[in-house]
């Protein structure tokens, strides 16, 4: 009996402590701004999970799924869009902060390089 309750004990025990790692800080909500950007069109991610993104000098967008149909024709090409960016400061489960991500919605391609 005393080993049935040690067991449990150590089961009860190991669930909290595997818990506390669930409860990370809440990603914040994203602020918007209308950009123009200019940047290469490139596809990333692996085999069901890609993404079009526009790198630029100094950051990164990446596509709304809705609006990668736009670009998709246009990977490796210069291209100046204009849209609405979503910064969302992301953190991790551990409460530190993970980066930012930069989500561009509404796309209209000004120019092709």
């Amino acid at each position: 009996m005393i080993k049935i309750k040690i067991a449990v004990f150590f089961v009860f025990m190991m669930f909290c402590v595997t818990s506390l790692f669930a409860f990370g800080g809440k990603d914040k909500a994203p602020k918007e701004n209308v950009v123009q950007i200019t940047g290469t069109v490139r596809l990333v991610g692996t085999g069901l999970f890609n993404d079009i993104v526009i790198t630029g000098s100094e950051h990164e967008w990446f596509i709304h799924k809705d609006e990668s149909e736009k670009l998709f024709n246009l990977q490796q090409q210069k291209v100046v869009v204009e849209g609405i960016e979503e910064i969302f400061e992301m953190t991790f489960a551990s409460g530190l902060p993970a980066g930012t991500r930069r989500t561009l919605r509404n796309v209209k391609i000004i120019s092709i390089e």
